[in-house]
């Protein structure tokens, strides 16, 4: 489930998973007079961020974090064992229930300190069984799940790290550092349930925190938002229908015999 956080210039800053229904049918806004600052899967991740948010933007900061606006009770008990992790719900109802209980932590009895996280929701639905014992309940390998995901001698997996820089550095050199950004979008659901215009408004984001960095000197944080611009702009071009290497390549061959000088730090071409 995606959620999104949400600015209306001049009142507030909120989070909902329907911008329409929430945003402009029971707020009355158009389009055009708001704008996405965020969007993520993580509800804990965007709660957080967004009463950050309504503080840094001078607005009323809200009294509870939206995540926990929520009713607790909705969440899965999981039932560990040394072999596996047991879901009380049947397998065509877990998929629902994982997204609601994203953040949901358990601890086997060996020790491994397992989370649902919407990273592994997808590695969770593809391994899960049906219980030979009740059909109403599934379960997971819990060797398998912690190998995946919560082993930390692994590092190749493209599920493990919250850092996609660090993914790309580490893969194949078989595959394109483009087509890992466009296979890890594709498995998040990114283009399925995203548009050019929520990356546009990622990319001002993005941007912004590049301009920080940059006013800090702060090389790591320089490096991270030129990284994510990049990851942005690809997704970007994937949802408008063509591939970054092709606009790069447009561009180079428009610039390639390009002549001019430079002049206050910014290279002019000439007439």
């Amino acid at each position: 489930m995606m959620y999104y956080l949400y600015h209306i210039p001049g009142s507030k800053i909120g989070v909902t998973k329907n911008l329409v229904d929430r945003v402009e049918e029971q707020q009355g806004y158009k389009s055009n007079e708001y704008e996405v600052l965020h969007e993520s899967e993580d509800i804990h991740e965007i709660s957080k961020l967004e009463l950050k948010l309504q503080k840094d933007y001078g607005y009323k900061v809200d009294r509870h974090l939206y995540s926990n606006l929520f009713n607790k009770s909705k969440y899965m008990k999981i039932n560990p064992t040394e072999q596996t992790s047991t879901f009380p719900v049947p397998v065509n109802k877990l998929h629902g229930n994982l997204q609601d209980n994203i953040g949901l932590k358990w601890e086997t009895p060996q020790g491994w300190k397992f989370e649902v996280t919407s990273d592994n929701i997808h590695w969770i639905m593809k391994n899960v069984r049906e219980s030979m014992y009740d059909n109403n309940r599934c379960y997971i390998y819990n060797k398998a799940f912690y190998e995946a995901f919560f082993n930390p001698k692994h590092t190749n997996n493209l599920f493990q790290s919250k850092n996609s820089l660090e993914v790309l550095k580490t893969a194949s050199t078989e595959s394109s550092r483009f087509g890992l950004i466009r296979d890890w979008a594709e498995t998040r659901g990114l283009y399925a349930k995203g548009d050019p215009i929520t990356q546009y408004a990622k990319l001002g984001e993005e941007f912004g925190e590049l301009g920080k960095a940059l006013l800090n000197k702060d090389e790591e944080e320089i490096v991270d938002a030129i990284g994510d611009i990049v990851v942005v702009l690809t997704n970007l071009s994937h949802l408008s229908g063509y591939k970054i290497e092709d606009c790069i390549d447009t561009a180079y061959n428009v610039i390639a015999a390009r002549t001019g000088r430079m002049i206050n730090g910014t290279f002019v071409k000439d007439a």
